[in-house]
């Protein structure tokens, strides 16, 4: 699998947090990276939680007054 085009950017960071970093030797490009990658799937979940509301409300309200659909089919 190929590597994803790069990019260059220009961050402002913590002076303190990047002397840090640096002196432990964690390479600050790969850190932010993941720090960007988890706060773009917790923004996800977080919309895709707000967007399914409803839904969600819906199905557990028909789970309560219904119970599960196929649930006699469960062996457990």
């Amino acid at each position: 699998m190929s590597q994803p085009a790069r990019k260059s950017t220009r961050l402002l960071l913590d002076g303190n947090l990047v002397a840090e970093a640096r002196a432990l030797k964690i390479d600050l490009s790969q850190a932010a990276e993941e720090g960007i990658a988890k706060a773009l799937r917790a923004e996800r979940e977080r919309l895709w939680r707000l967007e399914s509301a409803e839904a969600i409300r819906f199905h557990n309200e028909y789970v309560e007054k219904h119970g599960l659909p196929l649930a006699k089919y469960r062996q457990f």
